[in-house]
């Protein structure tokens, strides 16, 4: 199966700084790095300059390394479905900034969390106001020729692929498909059959291991580690002619972090072979 691997920044720990997830990445045979959009004193960042970007990028390349997508947490902090307007403000603020960083790097792909169910925030009102934002932030996605990748997270919200893709449908814009998370699913579905669903709006892969028998956020666990069906999930993908970038997302190991980074990706070649 022809894909990239790639490795996103919060498999490294907290601390590291950008050149070390570079070094790491090149050296354990990535050939990407997806980096993360935060607040204060983070590798990307909501205040840097498009002149700061560059230099980032820049610092890729010369490790030999692409920065194929950008990822963030903001999205849980200021919801595009908060009842505050000012909220969803600036959560249509951070996508745009992930945009313009996407822009700069080359980057295909922006992974957003397109709101949540709370209490106060019914399933039905998100649905409209991630519909809204999507169809609005779409035009910047346009206009920076990026891809917008909608993630299925434990929000409560989008609970089916049927669901996950009506929604990317009636936003109705080529650059808005769906960041899918095998990880993420199993604990209600099952992986193969969203990637046989979601299709070609499959615009990235993220990927984790889930221990179901955990059955809580705990469970989710190293690549083959878990009860994920590998050779289904490979197999979905390659129906689909999926062959962009397959990316994990795991928490760093408390000890030896790098002894991670090696061995998942041991993990992406012995599972996509």
């Amino acid at each position: 199966m022809s894909f990239q691997k790639g490795i996103n920044a919060w498999c490294f720990p907290k601390e590291s700084r950008a050149e070390h997830i570079f070094q790491q990445a090149k050296e354990y045979g990535y050939k990407g790095v997806e980096l993360n959009l935060d607040e204060g004193d983070a590798p990307l960042h909501l205040e840097m300059t498009e002149g700061e970007l560059a230099k980032l990028a820049q610092l890729a390349r010369e490790y030999g390394l692409e920065l194929p997508s950008v990822s963030t947490a903001l999205l849980w902090k200021y919801p595009l479905t908060h009842n505050d307007a000012e909220v969803r403000e600036k959560g249509i603020q951070v996508v745009e900034k992930m945009i313009e960083a996407a822009s700069v790097f080359g980057a295909r792909t922006v992974l957003v969390v397109p709101g949540l169910v709370t209490p106060e925030v019914s399933y039905d009102t998100a649905y409209e106001r991630a519909r809204e934002a999507l169809t609005r932030l779409a035009k910047t996605a346009e206009a920076k020729q990026v891809h917008i990748g909608i993630e299925n997270v434990w929000n409560k919200f989008l609970l089916s692929p049927l669901e996950m893709a009506r929604l990317i449908d009636e936003v109705n814009s080529p650059w808005v498909g769906a960041y899918f998370d095998v990880g993420n699913v199993l604990q209600f579905g099952f992986p193969e059959q969203w990637i046989r669903i979601l299709g070609k709006r499959i615009r990235a892969i993220h990927v984790k291991d889930f221990k179901t028998t955990t059955g809580n956020i705990t469970g989710f666990v190293p690549l083959l580690a878990g009860d994920i069906p590998w050779a289904r999930v490979a197999e979905a993908l390659r129906e689909i002619g999926y062959s962009g970038y397959i990316i994990p997302e795991i928490s760093p190991y408390a000890y030896k972090p790098e002894q991670l980074v090696a061995s998942t990706s041991e993990a992406l070649d012995a599972i996509f072979k």
